[in-house]
């Protein structure tokens, strides 16, 4: 669905070029949860930009559905944003002067939906992520683990075949935090890709893949794996997609 290829991107920082990503190449694959992890700098949160559009590559190729992104002009760009990727975020962003509702139907709004025919599939959304009851309050009146159900209901609210999700659990204590990794590797049964960036290992026994930058590198890949008595463990992949013997697995532990 969407891949990129020898991608790079730099930055001027105090005068100096700091390269972000260094010939990064990679598949994201329909109904699959991605986890990107790696220290502070090696080029999580750039190549979560990149794949949303909200950057673009100094070079390489980043390609949605056989469709270069680079080549989109501007009005282009943010209709794939508007369309075909759901942004979650680790503070929420929801307006605290609407309702839950009014902040899932968000995107509707911006694309030109009235306000009464977007508030059915609102909704119907907040009610799958568990809040139906919840519809009419404002932020201020949910908790952080409600608020961020939201923000998973107004990324979906597009239909969008792409959801990134940026540190997404980072200000939610462990049960809430684990709740709502459930429900991001629910949407991928319907065939929805879900890139996550995180920093917690916890994390990634709700995952499908796991790769972990360095320096603007991937520095490796790992698929992962559940059996029938519960345990979760990765398994590498080498770069020329075979996974390693049985042995090289480890054990995933919250």
């Amino acid at each position: 669905m969407l891949e990129l290829t020898d991608v790079t991107k730099e930055y001027r920082v105090g005068g100096q070029s700091v390269r972000a990503l260094d010939g990064i190449s990679l598949r994201i694959e329909p109904g699959e949860f991605t986890a990107i992890i790696g220290p502070s700098g090696s080029g999580k949160s750039t190549l979560l930009h990149l794949l949303g559009a909200l950057d673009s590559p100094d070079t390489g190729s980043i390609r949605f559905r056989d469709k270069e992104i680079g080549d989109l002009d501007d009005d282009r760009q943010s209709e794939f944003r508007r369309h075909q990727v759901g942004f979650i975020f680790q503070f929420f962003n929801l307006l605290p002067t609407l309702s839950a509702w009014e902040n899932v139907a968000i995107p509707k709004l911006l694309d030109g939906t009235g306000l009464r025919k977007a508030k059915p599939r609102a909704l119907e959304l907040l009610d799958m992520v568990g809040l139906g009851d919840r519809a009419e309050h404002r932020p201020a009146e949910l908790s952080g683990g409600q608020m961020q159900r939201v923000a998973v209901a107004r990324a979906l609210i597009m239909d969008p075949p792409l959801i990134l999700a940026d540190e997404p659990t980072g200000n939610l204590d462990s049960k809430t935090g684990a709740s709502i990794l459930r429900l991001l590797g629910d949407i991928t049964r319907d065939g929805n890709s879900v890139v996550m960036v995180t920093h917690d290992m916890g994390a990634v026994r709700y995952c499908d893949r796991v790769i972990t930058l360095r320096d603007g590198l991937i520095g490796s890949t790992e698929l992962v794996e559940r059996t029938d008595d519960g345990e979760v463990r990765t398994v590498p992949v080498s770069p020329d997609g075979t996974t390693a013997a049985a042995g090289d697995a480890g054990v995933v532990r919250a």
